[in-house]
């Protein structure tokens, strides 16, 4: 990414009711003056005719100046307000190109440029890209906590912490004979490093609620041949996704469903069924199904309720719901209970029966596991990486209590960096194409 001034249609495919292009650099003014033949005050949408350099009338539509530094990208930036048929779109951006110091945006820039500019920390415009690409409500709930800050102030308030307990064991360090720095200065510094590190222990043990919250719970359904599985899947989903057979070893790879559960992502994931292998093929879909359980947020094991039960896999300590399918082929009169027969529901596909109890339960496990949290969550690997790193150079640092201060200083000066990389304070170039990739090319 380079200067000059940029654009971009910023609205999505055409034909639309609407087309939106931005604008961005230090020739926008000379862009509107070009094509408007004026620069409408700040933040004041104003309907003008729309030409090329010529002369030619191309639309009429509104138009809107943003006077940096009070803009999204922190320099000026401009929106025209089209009609969204593909050639006037397209004429507008052949005008715009052809202009002096102008080209089309790469995917990210104008967001990369709020960045560079300081309208935005890197945790903003992760919060930002997830935004973007919100499919439940409470992943747009969470996403507009990041934009917004949220995350990014918990981490640069620890920062700032974490540099004042450094200046205070530096000063010690560095100043020992002079009479306004006494020797128990460190002190002070080191219960602040006490509470900043605490903090990180809390916000490490959330684990990956965050990360839930924004890639969705996952839910592997596990049984034997012919329990149910894929019917279960298909009436999840509402549409068949899953081939049904009543021949055993019609599922062989794993089939995933995204679902939204009480406005939670989860993916279902309907796996082969758990037997003896026939053939190498479903041997290996077998082998799939079990390590993928074992990654599993929650495990449903299926057993057709009309005949033997058969108990569940162990797994690495993820909960089990144990349902019997097949609810409609049972003899009323002999149902009982619908924990009957050791299940914890009793379910049928076909008619609909116990569904909507099962929809619930795994509603309330995925607000328990990835529910929008009162305090800022950690919602990438990068995010939990760095706190743990800044947590352990912490540590390093209060353990070692008889050891060199420069020593002890050094494990500061690395937590802080280690948290400065989280905002993009210091040293994230080799961060920032991979960040700012995510986004299309008129954001």
């Amino acid at each position: 990414m380079s200067g000059g001034t940029i654009f971009a249609l910023s609205t999505g495919g055409l034909p639309a009711g609407i087309a939106v292009i931005r604008m961005s650099g230090p020739g926008v003014r000379f862009g509107l003056e070009t094509l408007v033949h004026t620069v409408p005050k700040p933040q004041r949408m104003t309907l003008l005719p729309i030409g090329n350099p010529s002369g030619v009338l191309i639309d009429r539509g509104l138009v809107v100046f943003f006077s940096g530094p009070r803009s999204f990208t922190g320099e000026d930036m401009a929106e025209l307000h089209l009609h969204g048929g593909r050639a006037v779109v397209a004429a507008v951006l052949e005008a715009l190109g052809g202009l002096q110091g102008f080209r089309p945006a790469e995917a990210g820039e104008f967001t990369r440029r709020a960045f560079e500019h300081g309208r935005l920390d890197l945790t903003q415009v992760e919060g930002l890209a997830d935004l973007v690409v919100a499919e439940t409500e409470a992943q747009r709930r969470q996403a507009l906590r990041q934009a917004d800050g949220v995350l990014g102030t918990e981490y640069e308030g620890w920062r700032q912490r974490l540099i004042r307990a450094r200046a205070m064991v530096e000063a010690e360090l560095d100043f020992p004979d002079e009479d306004d720095v006494p020797g128990s200065v460190s002190e002070a510094a080191w219960r602040e490093v006490r509470a900043v590190a605490g903090a990180m222990a809390t916000h490490l043990d959330d684990g990956r609620r965050g990360e839930r919250l924004r890639d969705g719970c996952e839910i592997v359904v596990l049984g034997p041949p012919n329990a149910g599985k894929s019917s279960l899947i298909n009436a999840l989903a509402r549409r068949d996704v899953a081939i049904v057979s009543t021949e055993p070893g019609t599922t062989r790879d794993l089939i995933e469903v995204r679902l939204d559960l009480n406005g939670y992502p989860v993916t279902i994931v309907d796996t082969a069924g758990l037997r003896e292998a026939a053939g190498t093929v479903e041997e290996e879909g077998i082998r799939r199904a079990r390590a993928r359980a074992e990654n599993a947020d929650l495990v449903l094991w299926l057993n057709d309720a009309t005949g033997p039960s058969s108990p569940p896999p162990e797994t690495s300590g993820q909960p089990v719901l144990r349902l019997g399918t097949k609810r409609d082929l049972i003899d009323p009169d002999a149902e009982g209970t619908p924990a009957s027969g050791g299940f914890d529901l009793l379910l049928s596909a076909t008619t609909g029966a116990g569904l909507d109890e099962l929809i619930g339960r795994l509603g309330d496990l995925t607000e328990d596991t990835a529910g929008v949290a009162d305090v800022p969550l950690a919602t990438r690997a990068r995010h939990r990486a760095a706190v743990a790193t800044a947590r352990a150079a912490l540590a390093a640092a209060l353990d070692g209590d008889g050891q060199p201060l420069e020593l002890r200083a050094e494990d500061l000066r690395s937590a802080t960096e280690s948290l400065g990389r989280l905002t993009g304070r210091i040293d994230v170039e080799d961060l920032l194409d991979v960040v700012f990739r995510e986004f299309c090319i008129g954001k």
